[in-house]
Protein backbone atom coordinates (compact mmCIF):
# COMPACT_ATOMS: atom_id res chain seq x y z
CA UNK A 1 0.00 0.00 0.00
CA UNK A 2 1.83 3.41 -1.28
CA UNK A 3 -0.72 5.83 0.66
CA UNK A 4 1.48 7.17 4.06
CA UNK A 5 0.43 8.10 7.61
CA UNK A 6 1.37 11.66 6.98
CA UNK A 7 -0.47 12.33 3.63
CA UNK A 8 -4.07 12.68 5.71
CA UNK A 9 -4.34 15.84 5.90
CA UNK A 10 -4.96 18.63 3.26
CA UNK A 11 -1.58 20.50 2.59
CA UNK A 12 0.17 17.16 2.41
CA UNK A 13 -2.70 15.62 0.23
CA UNK A 14 -5.09 17.42 -1.47
CA UNK A 15 -2.03 20.84 -2.29
CA UNK A 16 0.19 17.59 -4.20
CA UNK A 17 -3.65 16.62 -6.50
CA UNK A 18 -3.17 17.27 -10.16
CA UNK A 19 -5.21 16.97 -13.01
CA UNK A 20 -8.96 18.17 -13.77
CA UNK A 21 -11.89 17.23 -11.51
CA UNK A 22 -15.37 16.87 -10.92
CA UNK A 23 -17.05 20.35 -9.63
CA UNK A 24 -18.22 18.48 -6.61
CA UNK A 25 -17.04 15.27 -5.29
CA UNK A 26 -17.49 13.37 -1.54
CA UNK A 27 -15.68 9.95 -1.70
CA UNK A 28 -16.31 7.22 1.01
CA UNK A 29 -12.84 5.81 1.82
CA UNK A 30 -11.34 3.96 4.88
CA UNK A 31 -9.11 0.87 6.21
CA UNK A 32 -9.61 -2.17 8.12
CA UNK A 33 -6.51 -3.80 9.67
CA UNK A 34 -6.88 -6.67 12.28
CA UNK A 35 -4.68 -10.24 12.94
CA UNK A 36 -3.17 -11.80 16.11
CA UNK A 37 -0.94 -9.96 18.55
CA UNK A 38 1.46 -11.21 20.94
CA UNK A 39 3.31 -9.36 23.86
CA UNK A 40 5.56 -10.39 26.72
CA UNK A 41 6.48 -9.38 29.81
CA UNK A 42 3.61 -8.10 30.74
CA UNK A 43 2.78 -8.18 34.68
CA UNK A 44 -0.33 -10.52 33.66
CA UNK A 45 2.29 -13.02 31.96
CA UNK A 46 1.90 -12.55 27.77
CA UNK A 47 -0.78 -11.23 25.75
CA UNK A 48 -2.63 -13.28 23.10
CA UNK A 49 -5.16 -12.28 21.31
CA UNK A 50 -6.65 -10.33 17.97
CA UNK A 51 -6.02 -6.73 17.95
CA UNK A 52 -7.19 -3.72 15.49
CA UNK A 53 -4.43 -1.52 14.12
CA UNK A 54 -1.67 -3.72 13.89
CA UNK A 55 -0.35 -1.78 10.80
CA UNK A 56 -2.55 1.23 10.56
CA UNK A 57 -5.29 2.06 12.56
CA UNK A 58 -8.93 1.37 11.50
CA UNK A 59 -10.76 4.13 10.36
CA UNK A 60 -13.56 5.38 8.18
CA UNK A 61 -13.93 8.90 6.47
CA UNK A 62 -15.40 11.47 4.24
CA UNK A 63 -13.95 13.60 2.30
CA UNK A 64 -14.91 16.27 -0.08
CA UNK A 65 -13.90 18.55 -2.92
CA UNK A 66 -16.10 21.56 -4.36
CA UNK A 67 -14.48 23.33 -7.14
CA UNK A 68 -15.98 27.06 -7.26
CA UNK A 69 -13.43 28.25 -9.88
CA UNK A 70 -10.94 30.71 -10.20
CA UNK A 71 -8.37 28.52 -8.19
CA UNK A 72 -10.43 27.95 -5.27
CA UNK A 73 -12.00 24.94 -4.32
CA UNK A 74 -13.95 23.96 -0.57
CA UNK A 75 -12.61 20.81 1.11
CA UNK A 76 -13.97 18.99 4.08
CA UNK A 77 -12.98 15.74 6.15
CA UNK A 78 -14.57 13.63 8.35
CA UNK A 79 -12.54 11.02 9.45
CA UNK A 80 -13.59 7.93 12.18
CA UNK A 81 -11.67 5.50 13.75
CA UNK A 82 -13.07 1.84 15.22
CA UNK A 83 -11.78 -1.17 16.42
CA UNK A 84 -12.05 -4.29 13.52
CA UNK A 85 -12.07 -6.71 16.66
CA UNK A 86 -14.78 -5.11 18.80
CA UNK A 87 -17.01 -2.50 16.88
CA UNK A 88 -15.98 -0.03 19.55
CA UNK A 89 -14.65 3.30 18.75
CA UNK A 90 -12.40 3.43 22.08
CA UNK A 91 -9.54 0.88 23.23
CA UNK A 92 -7.30 0.38 25.95
CA UNK A 93 -3.29 -1.22 26.49
CA UNK A 94 -3.64 -5.19 27.78
CA UNK A 95 -1.59 -3.95 30.88
CA UNK A 96 -4.96 -1.42 31.36
CA UNK A 97 -4.98 1.20 34.14
CA UNK A 98 -0.75 0.08 35.20
CA UNK A 99 1.36 3.03 35.57
CA UNK A 100 4.68 2.72 35.28
CA UNK A 101 6.48 2.19 38.66
CA UNK A 102 8.56 5.33 38.51
CA UNK A 103 4.78 7.70 38.50
CA UNK A 104 4.20 6.17 42.30
CA UNK A 105 7.79 6.92 43.10
CA UNK A 106 8.35 10.32 42.07
CA UNK A 107 4.76 11.16 43.47
CA UNK A 108 5.12 9.77 46.99
CA UNK A 109 8.78 11.12 46.79
CA UNK A 110 7.43 14.56 46.06
CA UNK A 111 4.86 15.10 48.52
CA UNK A 112 7.23 13.76 51.17
CA UNK A 113 9.87 16.36 49.94
CA UNK A 114 7.18 19.04 50.16
CA UNK A 115 6.15 17.62 54.28
CA UNK A 116 3.48 15.02 53.03
CA UNK A 117 4.89 11.62 54.40
CA UNK A 118 2.60 9.10 52.77
CA UNK A 119 1.33 7.78 56.04
CA UNK A 120 0.21 11.21 56.98
CA UNK A 121 -3.43 10.79 57.99
CA UNK A 122 -5.55 13.23 55.83
CA UNK A 123 -9.38 11.98 57.04
CA UNK A 124 -10.52 8.43 58.70
CA UNK A 125 -9.16 6.13 57.08
CA UNK A 126 -7.28 8.25 54.79
CA UNK A 127 -3.61 9.19 54.32
CA UNK A 128 -1.43 10.45 52.03
CA UNK A 129 -0.24 7.38 49.87
CA UNK A 130 -4.24 5.98 49.89
CA UNK A 131 -5.36 9.21 48.05
CA UNK A 132 -2.32 9.20 45.84
CA UNK A 133 -3.24 6.18 44.45
CA UNK A 134 -6.67 6.89 44.18
CA UNK A 135 -5.94 9.60 41.89
CA UNK A 136 -3.54 8.10 40.24
CA UNK A 137 -5.98 5.24 39.56
CA UNK A 138 -8.22 7.43 38.19
CA UNK A 139 -5.95 9.41 35.66
CA UNK A 140 -4.71 6.03 34.18
CA UNK A 141 -8.83 4.83 34.09
CA UNK A 142 -9.43 8.63 32.25
CA UNK A 143 -6.38 8.82 29.94
CA UNK A 144 -4.63 5.27 29.61
CA UNK A 145 -6.25 4.66 25.80
CA UNK A 146 -7.28 5.87 22.24
CA UNK A 147 -10.07 7.63 21.80
CA UNK A 148 -11.46 7.42 25.61
CA UNK A 149 -14.34 9.70 24.97
CA UNK A 150 -15.77 7.74 21.97
CA UNK A 151 -15.39 10.84 20.07
CA UNK A 152 -16.96 9.95 16.68
CA UNK A 153 -14.51 11.60 14.30
CA UNK A 154 -11.50 11.36 16.57
CA UNK A 155 -9.00 11.05 13.80
CA UNK A 156 -9.90 14.33 11.92
CA UNK A 157 -12.59 16.98 11.29
CA UNK A 158 -12.08 19.28 9.24
CA UNK A 159 -13.40 22.49 6.30
CA UNK A 160 -11.28 24.73 4.20
CA UNK A 161 -10.17 26.25 1.18
CA UNK A 162 -7.53 25.62 -1.27
CA UNK A 163 -6.68 29.03 -3.33
CA UNK A 164 -3.80 30.25 -5.77
CA UNK A 165 -1.73 31.08 -2.61
CA UNK A 166 -1.93 28.16 -0.22
CA UNK A 167 -5.00 26.07 1.64
CA UNK A 168 -6.84 27.08 4.90
CA UNK A 169 -8.13 24.43 7.10
CA UNK A 170 -10.11 24.53 10.56
CA UNK A 171 -10.71 21.56 13.03
CA UNK A 172 -9.34 18.79 13.99
CA UNK A 173 -6.25 17.88 12.51
CA UNK A 174 -2.59 16.77 12.67
CA UNK A 175 0.34 18.63 13.91
CA UNK A 176 3.34 19.39 12.10
CA UNK A 177 6.00 18.31 14.40
CA UNK A 178 3.80 14.85 14.23
CA UNK A 179 3.74 14.99 10.57
CA UNK A 180 7.48 15.20 10.17
CA UNK A 181 7.92 12.79 12.31
CA UNK A 182 5.82 10.76 10.64
CA UNK A 183 7.68 11.53 7.06
CA UNK A 184 11.04 10.70 8.07
CA UNK A 185 9.74 7.16 10.31
CA UNK A 186 11.24 4.20 7.54
CA UNK A 187 7.73 2.19 8.65
CA UNK A 188 5.86 5.85 8.45
CA UNK A 189 4.33 5.29 11.99
CA UNK A 190 2.97 1.50 11.01
CA UNK A 191 3.23 -1.37 13.78
CA UNK A 192 5.27 -1.44 16.80
CA UNK A 193 8.67 -0.89 15.30
CA UNK A 194 7.46 2.86 14.59
CA UNK A 195 9.49 5.53 16.20
CA UNK A 196 7.25 6.73 18.51
CA UNK A 197 6.34 3.85 19.76
CA UNK A 198 8.71 3.62 22.46
CA UNK A 199 7.72 6.95 23.91
CA UNK A 200 3.73 6.79 23.80
CA UNK A 201 4.06 7.15 27.64
CA UNK A 202 3.44 9.45 28.52
CA UNK A 203 2.77 10.59 24.91
CA UNK A 204 5.91 12.31 23.19
CA UNK A 205 4.05 14.20 20.56
CA UNK A 206 0.41 15.49 20.06
CA UNK A 207 -0.56 13.78 17.03
CA UNK A 208 -3.93 15.87 16.68
CA UNK A 209 -5.52 18.62 18.02
CA UNK A 210 -8.59 20.10 17.93
CA UNK A 211 -9.50 23.97 17.35
CA UNK A 212 -6.53 24.32 14.94
CA UNK A 213 -6.23 26.85 12.10
CA UNK A 214 -3.66 25.82 9.67
CA UNK A 215 -2.31 27.13 6.45
CA UNK A 216 -0.06 25.34 4.03
CA UNK A 217 1.84 25.64 0.70
CA UNK A 218 3.55 23.31 -1.55
CA UNK A 219 5.82 25.01 -4.28
CA UNK A 220 8.93 23.81 -5.66
CA UNK A 221 9.62 20.97 -3.86
CA UNK A 222 8.63 22.74 -0.74
CA UNK A 223 5.96 21.56 1.32
CA UNK A 224 5.30 24.01 4.33
CA UNK A 225 2.27 24.47 6.90
CA UNK A 226 2.18 27.06 9.90
CA UNK A 227 -0.67 25.78 12.83
CA UNK A 228 -2.64 27.81 15.61
CA UNK A 229 -4.60 26.24 18.61
CA UNK A 230 -6.86 27.86 20.58
CA UNK A 231 -6.90 26.41 24.33
CA UNK A 232 -10.62 27.09 24.34
CA UNK A 233 -9.98 26.43 28.24
CA UNK A 234 -13.23 27.06 29.77
CA UNK A 235 -13.08 30.22 32.04
CA UNK A 236 -9.45 31.09 30.99
CA UNK A 237 -7.47 33.58 29.39
CA UNK A 238 -6.84 33.27 25.21
CA UNK A 239 -3.18 31.44 25.93
CA UNK A 240 -3.92 28.77 28.24
CA UNK A 241 -4.26 25.48 26.35
CA UNK A 242 -2.56 27.42 22.71
CA UNK A 243 -0.44 25.93 20.38
CA UNK A 244 1.63 26.81 17.95
CA UNK A 245 3.36 24.62 15.16
CA UNK A 246 5.22 24.71 11.93
CA UNK A 247 7.19 22.52 9.19
CA UNK A 248 8.97 22.37 6.19
CA UNK A 249 9.85 19.22 3.83
CA UNK A 250 11.96 19.80 0.93
CA UNK A 251 11.94 16.71 -1.37
CA UNK A 252 14.63 16.64 -4.02
CA UNK A 253 16.31 13.87 -6.67
CA UNK A 254 15.92 10.63 -4.38
CA UNK A 255 16.29 12.52 -1.54
CA UNK A 256 14.47 14.36 1.33
CA UNK A 257 15.06 16.52 4.05
CA UNK A 258 12.41 18.31 6.78
CA UNK A 259 11.61 20.05 9.91
CA UNK A 260 8.74 20.04 12.28
CA UNK A 261 8.50 22.11 15.88
CA UNK A 262 5.10 21.37 18.27
CA UNK A 263 4.69 23.60 21.40
CA UNK A 264 1.71 23.99 23.58
CA UNK A 265 0.59 25.63 26.50
CA UNK A 266 -1.07 23.68 29.46
CA UNK A 267 -4.53 24.47 30.56
CA UNK A 268 -2.56 26.99 33.56
CA UNK A 269 -1.36 29.19 30.66
CA UNK A 270 2.20 27.67 31.70
CA UNK A 271 4.73 26.42 29.08
CA UNK A 272 4.22 22.51 28.60
CA UNK A 273 5.17 20.25 25.88
CA UNK A 274 7.59 21.12 23.24
CA UNK A 275 9.45 18.84 20.03
CA UNK A 276 11.75 19.79 17.40
CA UNK A 277 11.84 17.20 15.23
CA UNK A 278 14.75 16.97 12.41
CA UNK A 279 14.55 14.10 9.63
CA UNK A 280 16.21 13.13 6.52
CA UNK A 281 15.85 9.95 4.01
CA UNK A 282 18.07 8.75 1.07
CA UNK A 283 17.53 6.37 -1.85
CA UNK A 284 20.25 4.18 -0.84
CA UNK A 285 20.44 1.01 -2.82
CA UNK A 286 17.35 -0.76 -3.82
CA UNK A 287 15.59 1.02 -1.27
CA UNK A 288 15.33 4.08 1.03
CA UNK A 289 17.57 4.89 4.15
CA UNK A 290 15.49 7.37 7.41
CA UNK A 291 16.66 8.69 9.38
CA UNK A 292 15.11 11.57 12.45
CA UNK A 293 15.70 13.58 15.38
CA UNK A 294 13.32 14.85 17.91
CA UNK A 295 13.34 16.46 21.24
CA UNK A 296 11.04 15.99 23.84
CA UNK A 297 10.25 18.68 26.77
CA UNK A 298 7.78 18.56 29.02
CA UNK A 299 8.01 21.03 32.40
CA UNK A 300 3.91 21.21 33.42
CA UNK A 301 2.04 18.32 31.65
CA UNK A 302 -1.16 19.15 30.49
CA UNK A 303 -4.31 17.93 31.33
CA UNK A 304 -3.63 17.32 34.96
CA UNK A 305 -6.10 20.00 36.85
CA UNK A 306 -8.91 17.93 36.86
CA UNK A 307 -7.15 15.36 38.77
CA UNK A 308 -6.87 17.87 41.69
CA UNK A 309 -10.51 18.81 42.21
CA UNK A 310 -11.25 15.54 45.24
CA UNK A 311 -7.70 17.04 46.88
CA UNK A 312 -8.40 19.46 50.11
CA UNK A 313 -7.27 22.96 49.10
CA UNK A 314 -4.85 23.19 51.63
CA UNK A 315 -2.11 20.75 50.35
CA UNK A 316 -3.68 20.76 46.72
CA UNK A 317 -0.56 22.54 44.98
CA UNK A 318 1.56 19.77 46.86
CA UNK A 319 -0.39 17.45 44.94
CA UNK A 320 -0.46 19.05 41.67
CA UNK A 321 3.79 19.82 42.26
CA UNK A 322 3.96 16.08 42.74
CA UNK A 323 1.77 15.01 39.68
CA UNK A 324 3.82 17.38 37.85
CA UNK A 325 7.34 16.03 38.72
CA UNK A 326 5.82 12.63 37.50
CA UNK A 327 4.85 13.29 34.63
CA UNK A 328 7.09 15.38 33.21
CA UNK A 329 9.41 14.59 30.14
CA UNK A 330 13.03 15.75 28.38
CA UNK A 331 14.21 12.85 26.33
CA UNK A 332 15.60 12.43 23.01
CA UNK A 333 14.13 10.54 20.34
CA UNK A 334 16.43 9.07 17.69
CA UNK A 335 15.42 6.23 14.57
CA UNK A 336 17.24 4.61 11.82
CA UNK A 337 15.50 2.54 9.52
CA UNK A 338 15.87 1.50 5.65
CA UNK A 339 12.41 0.68 3.82
CA UNK A 340 12.65 -1.20 0.53
CA UNK A 341 10.14 -2.88 -1.71
CA UNK A 342 10.43 -6.02 -4.61
CA UNK A 343 7.06 -6.79 -6.24
CA UNK A 344 4.77 -7.47 -3.57
CA UNK A 345 6.68 -7.55 -0.89
CA UNK A 346 8.13 -4.74 1.57
CA UNK A 347 10.45 -4.46 4.21
CA UNK A 348 11.03 -2.68 7.02
CA UNK A 349 13.73 -2.65 9.33
CA UNK A 350 14.66 -0.14 12.40
CA UNK A 351 16.27 1.09 15.58
CA UNK A 352 14.47 3.47 17.83
CA UNK A 353 16.26 5.18 20.75
CA UNK A 354 14.43 7.39 24.03
CA UNK A 355 17.26 8.61 25.77
CA UNK A 356 15.29 9.89 28.90
CA UNK A 357 17.48 12.68 30.29
CA UNK A 358 15.66 12.97 33.79
CA UNK A 359 17.46 11.91 37.01
CA UNK A 360 14.71 8.29 36.68
CA UNK A 361 16.71 7.51 33.35
CA UNK A 362 14.13 6.30 31.93
CA UNK A 363 16.00 4.88 28.68
CA UNK A 364 13.95 2.40 26.20
CA UNK A 365 15.33 0.83 22.92
CA UNK A 366 13.07 -0.93 20.06
CA UNK A 367 14.93 -3.24 17.14
CA UNK A 368 12.73 -5.56 14.77
CA UNK A 369 11.51 -5.78 11.11
CA UNK A 370 8.46 -5.87 9.63
CA UNK A 371 7.21 -7.72 6.48
CA UNK A 372 4.04 -6.91 3.71
CA UNK A 373 2.78 -9.02 1.28
CA UNK A 374 0.88 -7.48 -1.18
CA UNK A 375 -2.15 -9.25 -2.22
CA UNK A 376 -3.61 -6.80 -4.32
CA UNK A 377 -3.31 -2.85 -4.84
CA UNK A 378 -5.95 -2.77 -1.58
CA UNK A 379 -5.28 -5.92 0.16
CA UNK A 380 -1.99 -7.42 2.16
CA UNK A 381 -0.69 -9.71 4.58
CA UNK A 382 1.76 -8.02 7.21
CA UNK A 383 3.89 -10.26 9.93
CA UNK A 384 5.64 -8.00 13.13
CA UNK A 385 8.69 -8.70 14.79
CA UNK A 386 10.21 -5.84 17.81
CA UNK A 387 11.96 -5.96 20.36
CA UNK A 388 11.52 -3.49 23.34
CA UNK A 389 14.57 -3.40 25.80
CA UNK A 390 14.12 -0.74 28.46
CA UNK A 391 16.66 0.43 30.74
CA UNK A 392 16.70 2.05 34.37
CA UNK A 393 13.36 2.94 34.94
CA UNK A 394 12.47 2.50 31.18
CA UNK A 395 8.99 0.12 31.14
CA UNK A 396 6.81 0.72 27.80
CA UNK A 397 5.59 -2.41 26.24
CA UNK A 398 5.06 -2.05 22.30
CA UNK A 399 1.13 -1.74 20.79
CA UNK A 400 0.50 -0.84 17.29
CA UNK A 401 -0.57 2.08 14.80
CA UNK A 402 -3.90 1.81 16.06
CA UNK A 403 -3.30 1.21 19.99
CA UNK A 404 -1.28 1.71 23.20
CA UNK A 405 0.99 -0.76 24.19
CA UNK A 406 0.82 0.57 28.05
CA UNK A 407 3.67 -0.53 30.21
CA UNK A 408 5.52 -3.99 31.56
CA UNK A 409 5.42 -6.04 34.47
CA UNK A 410 8.08 -3.73 36.45
CA UNK A 411 11.20 -1.36 35.86
CA UNK A 412 13.57 -2.72 33.36
CA UNK A 413 12.00 -5.68 31.95
CA UNK A 414 11.77 -5.91 28.59
CA UNK A 415 8.92 -7.11 25.59
CA UNK A 416 8.61 -8.68 22.54
CA UNK A 417 5.91 -8.36 20.09
CA UNK A 418 5.39 -10.86 17.30
CA UNK A 419 1.86 -9.81 15.08
CA UNK A 420 0.17 -11.08 12.06
CA UNK A 421 -2.48 -9.29 10.42
CA UNK A 422 -4.39 -8.26 7.02
CA UNK A 423 -5.00 -5.17 5.78
CA UNK A 424 -7.81 -3.60 3.37
CA UNK A 425 -8.04 -0.56 2.05
CA UNK A 426 -11.41 1.04 0.32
Amino acid sequence: MKKLTFVATAVMGLLSATGAMAQSTVTLYGLVDAGYNHVSGLKSGSFNGLASGIMEGSRWGMRGTEDIGGGYKAIFTLESRFEADTGSFTNRPASGSQVPDRVNTAVLGSLAAQGLPGAAPLAPGVTVASLANQLTTGLANSAFGVNIAGNIFDRQAFAGLITPFGAFTLGRQYTPGYLVSAAFDASQTQSSLAAGQVASLPAAFDIRLPNTFQYGIKTNGITATLMYGAGEVPGGSSSDGRFLGAMAIYTGAGFSVGYGHNEKKNELGQKSLHNDVFGANVVVGPGTLYAQYATIKDDNPTGLSPLFAGVPLAIRTQFRNAYNVAFRQDARLMHIGYKFNTGPHTIVTAFNRLDDKRPVNADTDSYGVTYTYALSKRTNLNAVLTRFNNKGQGQVAPGGNGFLGGVTASAGTDSTNVAFGIRHTF
